[in-house]
C-alpha cells in the first residue's frame, strides 16, 4: 500500500505526462489559427503570446521545435502564477497538472477570479474539481450543448480534467 502525499504548490512542476497530454489536447499548427469561433490567434501547441508577451498575430509561422520551447517557457511562467497564487496550499501532482492545463487554456486572469482558487485556499478539494465544469464556455457559447460543432472540444477538455481532478480524490 502506498501512502500518497498532496505536496507544496510551490515546490511542483508540470508532469512529463502532463507536458505530453497538453501538446496532445493542444494538437500542433505551424501558421497561427482561430481555433473556435470567437478565440483569439494560437500558434504551435495552442500558444496565444509568447514569451515577451506578445500576442500571436494570424501570418505568424513555427517551427515543431520552437512551438516546445515556446510551450515549456509558458507553462513555466504558469507555474510560478499558480504557486504565487496559492500560498500554503498542497496538491497532488495529478491536480496540479489539472490546474496548470486550466491556466494554459484559460490564462491566469480566469483562475484568479474562479471559485476553484479560494476553494483550494480553503482545503476544499473536491469543490475545486467540481468548479471545472463551470467553465463551458467559448465566446459566450454554452459548449456542453448535446451536438454542437462549435466548441465541443472545450467542453470535453473540461470533463477529462474534472474526472482526472476527482480521481486524485
Amino acid at each position: 500500500m502506498s501512502i500518497r502525499k498532496r505536496v507544496a504548490v510551490i515546490a511542483l512542476t508540470l508532469s512529463v505526462a502532463g507536458f505530453s497530454a497538453w501538446q496532445a489536447h493542444e494538437g500542433f499548427t505551424d501558421q497561427a489559427v482561430i481555433p473556435t469561433e470567437g478565440d483569439v490567434p494560437t500558434i504551435g501547441h495552442g500558444s496565444t503570446r509568447y514569451e515577451n508577451g506578445e500576442r500571436v498575430k494570424m501570418g505568424d509561422t513555427i517551427t515543431r521545435k520552437q512551438a516546445e520551447v515556446l510551450a515549456r517557457n509558458l507553462i513555466s511562467k504558469d507555474e510560478q502564477d499558480l504557486a504565487k497564487s496559492l500560498p500554503g496550499v498542497t496538491l497532488y501532482q495529478e491536480e496540479f497538472d489539472v490546474y496548470i492545463d486550466f491556466i494554459g487554456q484559460h490564462g491566469i486572469g480566469t483562475w484568479r477570479k474562479s471559485s476553484m482558487r479560494p476553494s483550494l485556499l480553503a482545503g476544499n478539494y473536491v469543490q475545486a474539481c467540481k468548479s471545472l465544469l463551470k467553465y463551458k464556455y467559448a465566446a459566450g457559447y454554452d459548449c456542453s450543448t448535446p451536438g454542437n460543432k462549435r466548441c465541443h472540444g472545450v467542453w470535453t477538455r473540461q470533463l477529462r480534467r474534472y474526472d482526472a481532478c476527482m480521481a486524485a480524490q
